[in-house]
């Protein structure tokens, strides 16, 4: 007999997946979308919206089709795809990225500020960083607690210290809205898309949604209809809390212009609004903020990581497996990060759009079926694009290729999209015959 999950606890694991997209970097990106929208903020937060929330939901649904694992889901395309793919995606977005990331941003908006002269240094950088993956590696040591840990006690603080800084900012502004940036005077909407798009939430959901479902299977969950039913609720948790933030947080940075001037980092800007709102306490509030939007999406990465990993390799323990990440992350952040953000982020920018083509044909899995030369052709002709992106975003000068300007919506980040549309064309012709 399979059970029903009670309100409490469908809401507790809506706060888990909202703290989970809820980094540090999901909260500067709103700010600096509307310093630079301006009076044309809304349709531009709309956009936002589709892309940041939108598709992240839509990829938590697509790995509940298969109880959460990624590797089951590109298994679909080749099982020499599903290894690399799969592999790729949770070492990217894992210790060789994310989890590092989580730490030093929490260390430079959360301590940095409160040390002696503003300064960082390598000994508060160590004990910092520490602190930080040793909480993360005890909250995250049960994941059978993290629905009661995340979801009911971080998530809730969470969200009462952004609630405090938005509804100040909302109901006493600070100014008016100043006239659009020239990126956004014209098309805002799908300026706003891109913004979101560039999130990187897509890829993250396809990590995440091992401890979602996880989570459900032990609170006696098991049949795959109530597992998706359950996720899309939770996920609409999720969706409603992360959408309210991301308005209010456009709106403090579109009403803020003539008071803190245009800046151009949105860390910034929210530093500049919390001191313009509560002065001293203000700074506070941010590093309370930062800190737990880090460490709550810390516990959610090592996790994912290690219950992905514990199941490919059964032979470790999933304890020791969230020590090595750990460490290796510390590590990472003290020595050598912003050499593996250099070499991460384009390979982050590479697997986007195949993520987003995977997801996509998962919901037409029950019309495609076995072929799977769709899928093949459809994720050849978004990774050829996606391919150059990647190189260009690694600092390579891709003028030359001049058939780059004739590939549709390729200028606004998109120039996947048609071929992968022709790829799966393509690959559907190859089936029929």
């Amino acid at each position: 007999m399979n059970r029903t999950l009670p309100m409490k606890d469908l809401a507790a694991l809506g706060f888990l997946m909202f703290a989970l997209f809820l980094g540090a970097g999901n909260l500067i990106f709103p700010p600096l979308l509307g310093q630079q929208a301006g009076t044309a903020l809304w349709p531009a937060i709309i956009g936002f919206l589709v892309t940041g929330v939108g598709l992240p939901l839509l990829a938590i649904i697509a790995v509940s089709q298969v109880n959460g694992d990624l590797h089951q889901l590109a298994n679909r395309v080749h099982p020499i795809f599903a290894v690399i793919f799969s592999f790729t995606v949770y070492l990217a977005i894992g210790p060789f990225f994310g989890i590092p990331r989580t730490g030093t941003v929490a260390y430079e908006i959360g301590v940095v500020p409160f040390l002696p002269g503003g300064q960082a240094t390598t000994t508060s950088l160590l004990i910092s960083t520490l602190i930080f993956f040793s909480l993360t590696f005890w909250l995250a040591l049960n994941p059978a607690k993290l629905v009661d840990r995340v979801g009911k006690i971080l998530t809730p603080l969470l969200i009462i210290l952004i609630a405090i800084v938005s509804l100040r900012g909302v109901f006493a502004p600070m100014g008016s809205f100043e006239a659009a940036e020239e990126n956004y005077q014209n098309g805002a909407f799908f300026s706003g898309f891109i913004e979101g798009y560039l999130t990187m939430d897509t890829i993250a959901a396809l990590v995440f949604g091992i401890v979602i479902m996880n989570r459900l299977q032990e609170r006696g969950i098991k049949d795959r209809a109530a597992i998706q039913a359950f996720t899309i609720k939770a996920g609409i948790i999720a969706g409603v809390g992360l959408s309210l933030v991301y308005l209010s947080l456009g709106y403090l940075g579109a009403s803020s212009v003539s008071t803190i001037g245009r800046l151009d980092n949105g860390g910034a800007i929210l530093a500049a609004v919390a001191n313009a709102l509560f002065g001293s306490t203000g700074s506070m509030i941010l590093a309370l903020v930062i800190t737990f939007a880090c460490l709550t999406t810390s516990i959610g990465l090592v996790s994912a990581c290690g219950e992905f990993f514990a199941k490919r390799f059964s032979s470790v323990s999933y304890p020791v497996i969230i020590f090595i990440l750990c460490v290796f992350s510390f590590t990472m952040a003290n020595l050598g990060l912003s050499q593996l953000i250099a070499v991460s982020v384009p390979v982050l920018v590479t697997i986007y759009p195949i993520a987003i083509v995977l997801i996509t044909l998962s919901f037409l899995h029950h019309k495609i079926g076995q072929r799977r030369q769709i899928y093949i052709g459809a994720l050849i002709g978004a990774f050829i694009i996606s391919l150059l992106d990647g190189i260009s975003t690694a600092g390579v000068n891709l003028e030359s290729l001049a058939f780059l300007d004739w590939i549709p919506l390729y200028g606004e980040g998109l120039g996947w999209l048609v071929p992968s549309i022709i790829g799966a064309l393509i690959g559907w012709a190859v089936s029929k015959r």
